[in-house]
């Protein structure tokens, strides 16, 4: 009887003076893997214009309707590019279609895991809000 309950009381020290496994999560944010798929964005070109030819296949592809009104118009060199753009992260699966069926390479999903809101229109991006800051492109790396 006093052989498992110095057993229990040794595994009880050792984990007390162990290094702790958990994060304190609002100062410390979990590191996620290349793989990782947040919600989708617009990528920039290095020239600081939007690489969307309004093609609308990721408007097509999207199993769960997230990517709506994407409304094109036409440049003086006759390309296209979008006016309009709707993402709804409230609808988004995350399933990474979009990042595949892109010609141009124009939509990517980034890292981001953090989307919880108090208000559901900052969910809804426009074409603004979806375009990213700064040039970064990972096209084949998560798949």
């Amino acid at each position: 009887m006093i052989i498992p309950l110095l057993k229990g009381l040794a595994t009880t020290l050792k984990m007390a003076f162990s290094k702790p496994i958990t994060l304190q999560y609002p100062e410390e944010k979990r590191e996620v893997s290349q793989r990782w798929r947040g919600h989708p964005e617009l990528t920039i070109n290095d020239d600081g214009g939007r690489r969307c030819v309004a093609c609308t296949l990721c408007m097509v592809v999207c199993p769960s309707n997230a990517i709506k009104a994407i409304v094109a118009d036409e440049a003086e060199d006759h390309g296209k590019y979008p006016v309009a753009f709707t993402i709804d992260l409230q609808r988004c699966i995350f399933c990474g279609f979009c990042q595949e069926a892109c010609p141009k390479g124009a939509i990517k999903l980034n890292r981001l895991y953090e989307l919880a809101q108090y208000d559901k229109k900052l969910l809804i991006l426009d074409i603004e809000g979806a375009t990213q800051s700064k040039s970064q492109l990972r096209l084949g790396d998560w798949l």
